[in-house]
């Protein structure tokens, strides 16, 4: 396998201690940013006095003297505490100032479309937020940005496409499209924080190919009311404010999940015109609305786990009789995919849908 799976457990229990705290204190940080401090403080400290008895028992057990020899120097309790000490307050700074290490992780994949050519895919791991966000640029300029909210089963597309400025374009044009993600679809969060490549340079072709899905979009999202659908929605596509769409089924399947409703959602929508549009290669007219296409492929994502077999330990019955080893399963690499989205949606003009023609 070209990828495999690390465990960033700590084996020392003071370093969990403190790891816990700091995670404590960085999701504090985000209700009450006013407490995180004194929350990490105090945490610190507890964590500090659990350990400092821990190991006063441990030398109290073996009748350590008050003095005793470290490489030929003689060492006090309190001389060791006291560094003890400082050397946890420097282990806490240091976890506090790069709490962003542990809550994020980071794949650079170079993978070859099927043109041929090479581009670089951006896959980032968010643990605390249950997200993944996936980033990389087309030959012809196009950023693309996918973020899938594992919590709220919600998927958004990003497209940034450059304009045409001798055909009266903006420099730029924005859209967002939000969906129903699938669980299945992508290894979870965890699982991708974990992910480690062995050879970094090589350039990666999917293993499966899962052809091209096609979504018609039917509303528009009023994105100062898009909480209901997800709280990073509003954030990462607010240069499309009037570009970003939803679909009615979605917004059907949403409903149903907890703490949810569709009342809510529909208020956060604001429907397509009734009236029939023809598509945008068919209209003549620049300003003339119709029905626009954008597609676009996801060139290789890790779309699930593989298990491997391993030699189960043999055991004894209650009898003390003999019973042959049960194999075990354990994680050992991903299923890679490739896959492509056609999005059908409606414009006010055709000048906002250049490309499909």
């Amino acid at each position: 396998s070209y990828f495999s799976f690390v465990d960033a457990s700590g084996s020392l229990c003071f370093l969990v201690i403190l790891f816990k705290s700091c995670r404590i204190a960085m999701i504090l940080k985000e209700e009450h940013p006013h407490q995180s401090i004194e929350t990490a403080a105090n945490a610190a400290r507890q964590a500090q006095v659990r350990w400092r008895m821990a190991h006063l028992k441990a030398l109290s057990r073996t009748r350590t003297p008050a003095h005793g020899n470290c490489c030929g120097r003689v060492v006090s309790k309190n001389h060791f505490f006291k560094h003890s000490r400082a050397f946890l307050w420097f282990l806490l700074c240091n976890l506090v100032m790069n709490a962003d290490a542990f809550a994020h992780s980071q794949l650079l994949i170079n993978v070859q479309n099927q043109g041929g050519e090479v581009i670089q895919e951006s896959i980032t791991s968010n643990i605390g937020e249950d997200l993944i966000t996936l980033e990389f640029q087309k030959t012809d300029g196009t950023l693309i940005t996918q973020v899938i909210d594992f919590r709220n089963e919600v998927q958004i597309l990003k497209a940034l496409v450059l304009g045409e400025e001798e055909r009266g374009q903006s420099q730029y044009q924005v859209m967002c499209f939000a969906t129903k993600f699938n669980k299945g679809d992508f290894i979870s969060s965890a699982a991708m924080a974990k992910l480690r490549q062995k050879n970094p340079h090589t350039i990666r072709t999917p293993e499966e190919d899962k052809g091209r899905e096609t979504f018609t979009m039917s509303s528009w999202v009023q994105l100062n009311r898009s909480l209901p659908i997800t709280r990073h929605l509003q954030g990462l596509c607010a240069e499309a404010m009037d570009a970003t769409y939803v679909r009615d089924v979605d917004l059907k399947a949403w409903a149903e999940l907890p703490g949810s409703s569709i009342s809510s959602l529909e208020a956060a929508t604001e429907k397509f015109p009734d009236t029939l549009s023809t598509r945008c290669n068919e209209v003549s007219s620049l300003w003339a609305p119709c029905l626009c296409n954008l597609e676009t492929c996801i060139g290789w994502y890790p779309c699930g786990l593989k298990y491997c077999k391993g030699k189960g330990v043999a055991g004894a019955d209650s009898s003390g009789a003999q019973q042959q080893a049960q194999p075990t399963n354990y994680r050992c690499g991903i299923k890679t995919c490739r896959k492509c989205t056609q999005f059908t949606y409606y414009v006010r003009q055709k000048q906002q849908c250049l490309w499909d023609e």
